[in-house]
């Protein structure tokens, strides 16, 4: 069974990190370092089905649960991850409920969804082995969708009603946007928006997640009631690392 989607259902905090150095062997340190979840990056990231695959065989063998974002909510690419063994989704950008009804379709087999049949050779059903995948693939699941622009917001409780969506993710950096503050997601209406859609999703019956901006950030949002939340990028741990390290030697 699918840990995070049990998790999220319970309403249980689950703390990921990014994955977006598109590389095993980073993929790897990161899978061990103690994370519930670990996003690889398919939209912003430079990944393709390939560099995918080869993560999320590095980190098989850590209690981590591998999180792909598809650069756009297109049944094709959905298809393709889910055939390589990726469980759980994050899709971006998504702003109605007609949209989500086609993101579940998209990660179910027929007559429940529209995706494709190739189970004797994915990666997923241990290339045929598991002879009840095609039955119970559906239940191990975990749709996540990305609410990031005015009419994401404007339609939370409709999005989170669709059967099938297992949680609400805020992504700061594009609603900021959205809301005319681009670059600046501490801004107090962008803030305000958050808030207000955190507490929309919960009230609708989804759990809620985040990118969160800070750790003290995570804490307040987890406070608050999100069970979904990133708290950082490998790219900001090297980055803070290296700097940090050079810095201790020059005083």
């Amino acid at each position: 069974m699918n840990a995070l989607k049990t998790a999220l259902a319970e309403r249980r905090p689950q703390i990921g990190l990014w994955q977006a150095l598109a590389n095993p062997y980073t993929a790897e340190i990161c899978a061990g370092a103690g994370y519930d979840w670990l996003l690889f990056d398919g939209e912003h990231a430079p990944n393709t089905i390939q560099t995918l695959l080869a993560q999320l065989q590095a980190v098989a063998r850590h209690p981590v649960e591998p999180v792909v974002r598809p650069a756009v909510g297109d049944p094709v690419v959905i298809k393709q991850y889910l055939d390589i063994g990726f469980r759980s989704l994050l899709v971006p950008m998504v702003e109605s409920a007609a949209q989500a009804e086609m993101l579940v379709a998209a990660t179910r087999f027929p007559p429940r969804g529209i995706r494709g049949v190739a189970s004797a050779t994915s990666r997923a059903s241990g290339f045929g082995a598991d002879g009840g995948y095609l039955a119970r693939a559906h239940e191990d699941i975990c749709l996540i969708v990305q609410i990031e622009s005015r009419a994401g917001l404007d339609a939370i409780e409709e999005i989170a009603a669709v059967d099938g969506v297992d949680a609400l993710f805020i992504g700061p950096g594009d609603l900021a946007g959205a809301l005319g503050h681009l670059g600046n997601p501490g801004h107090a209406e962008v803030q305000d928006a958050i808030a207000g859609a955190l507490d929309r999703v919960q009230r609708a019956g989804k759990a809620a997640g985040i990118f969160a901006l800070s750790p003290e950030d995570a804490r307040a949002r987890m406070a608050a009631g999100a069970c979904f939340v990133s708290i950082g990028t490998d790219i900001g741990v090297l980055m803070k690392g290296s700097r940090g390290l050079l810095d201790a030697l020059k005083g």
